[in-house]
């Protein structure tokens, strides 16, 4: 087995369907949402509130700037999918063409990136979630089964001179390798 798709323990009576691509030419497989999820708009009143009052060079109370920071945090949506690879590979996981355009939401993050060893960490099981922000006037609802991003497999290269340590592990789940 080289590189795939499985469904992690904790959605195993969910009626997931594995990622796959819509065309024979596709280079991205389809990540769809595990759940419902409300992804809400980030033009909430306190959001607002601060950026009327940087616009207007006043100072925003501590609260308001929390409470906007909140309505910025990107939300995480479960796939409920885990993805198994070789080393040398990592899976880009990318926003679909049509959600900005169609449905106001975007990835923070540009891409997110799911090394080899995420898979079956002790954390999460190597769940892939994606981040998401609608930028969209209302809230945006996503439907279990959505497609929210695709995924694609890629060789990637080492730098001369890097001398990995094999005995650093990934030991957590999402953002774990940044400790």
């Amino acid at each position: 087995m080289n590189r795939g798709f499985k469904i992690v323990s904790k959605y195993k009576d969910h009626n997931l369907s594995l990622p796959m691509r819509a065309t024979e030419q596709a280079a991205g497989y389809d990540f769809a949402s595990a759940d419902d999820i409300v992804l809400p708009s980030i033009w909430k009143l306190n959001f607002l509130k601060v950026l009327w009052a940087l616009k207007h060079q006043q100072k925003a109370s501590e609260a308001d700037m929390q409470a906007a920071q909140k309505v910025l945090k990107p939300y995480l949506i479960p796939t409920g999918i885990k993805a198994y690879m070789q080393p040398n590979e990592v899976l880009i996981i990318a926003n679909r063409s049509s959600n900005p355009l169609k449905r106001g939401l975007y990835l923070p993050n540009g891409i997110g990136v799911i090394d080899a060893d995420y898979y079956d960490n002790d954390s999460n099981e190597g769940e892939i979630f994606v981040q998401m922000i609608n930028f969209g006037l209302t809230d945006r609802t996503i439907k279990k089964g959505d497609r929210i991003a695709q995924g694609i497999f890629m060789p990637f290269l080492i730098a001369d001179g890097d001398e990995l340590n094999p005995t650093n592990k990934r030991t957590g789940g999402f953002g774990s390798s940044g400790k």
